[in-house]
């Protein structure tokens, strides 16, 4: 499994960083998961690019990850591709339906599919990966997912936006790489996301064993303070953490 990071920033752009998108690469298997603002742009950095990935994964529906849902389609038509399919919480069917009610013109253009799951009937197997999901602590209903190639690769885990919980880290045991939510240094009084002495502890404190932590979904505030947040982890769990850069690829073996 290889795993590229299109986007790893938030709601608030800073020129650098994309809104949240990542690519899964597994045995000419490819599978888009969210499509924030940057995210078309970071695919078609990439030898897959937007004409290779024919299926999206939803982890919820704020905007900085659904907002370039309609340049793919417009970008997949215009390459000539015909089908896309989307899998999401409950509520994407709607979403989709409201965005081509507000560009009329990409109705009908491409065949599409949508599925709504629910993580009570997983696992669930899209574009060739085994998928788990489990809800996450954020202000709208969100899922986090772990994914798995059903070959001797350790799976990865996303967690979508999120506070830091044990339940989350015990959902990534044995995980190669679990990529995390990390929006704010400590001295953000935040909710619906973590910081990293929350994302510290609750790695300590949960029964899991997490081969490599991705720091990921980072908003402006984050900038220029990223070893002063390693450290702040550090204080309470000994792990090996990093932050995450668009265009990083990661293999997992």
């Amino acid at each position: 499994m290889q795993i590229t990071f299109l986007g790893t920033g938030s709601a608030m752009p800073t020129g650098e960083r994309f809104q949240t998108g990542l690519l899964l690469e597994s045995d000419d298997q490819n599978l888009l998961v969210d499509c924030g603002s940057g995210a078309l742009h970071g695919l078609a950095r990439t030898n897959v690019g937007y004409e290779g990935v024919d299926t999206l994964l939803l982890t919820h529906h704020h905007l900085d990850h659904v907002s370039d849902i309609l340049p793919l389609l417009q970008a997949r038509w215009l390459a000539g591709e015909e089908s896309l399919t989307i899998v999401g919480p409950e509520g994407t069917d709607d979403l989709v339906s409201r965005l081509l009610d507000i560009h009329e013109p990409m109705q009908d253009r491409l065949e599409l599919t949508i599925h709504e799951l629910d993580p009570a009937d997983c696992p669930f197997e899209i574009a060739g990966f085994e998928v788990n999901a489990m809800e996450t602590r954020h202000s709208m209903y969100c899922l986090a997912y772990r994914f798995e190639t059903g070959d001797a690769e350790p799976p990865f885990v996303f967690s979508a936006d999120s506070e830091a919980f044990e339940e989350l880290i015990e959902f990534a045991d044995g995980a190669a790489v679990l990529a995390h939510d990390c929006s704010f240094p400590d001295d953000v009084d935040v909710s619906n996301h973590p910081t990293p002495r929350s994302l510290g502890q609750a790695l300590a404190d949960a029964d899991a064993e997490v081969g490599r932590v991705y720091l990921t979904h980072l908003y402006p505030h984050t900038e220029g303070r990223h070893e002063e947040m390693l450290d702040s982890i550090a204080d309470s769990y000994d792990g090996d953490v990093r932050f995450a850069e668009d265009g990083l690829t990661i293999s997992l073996s």
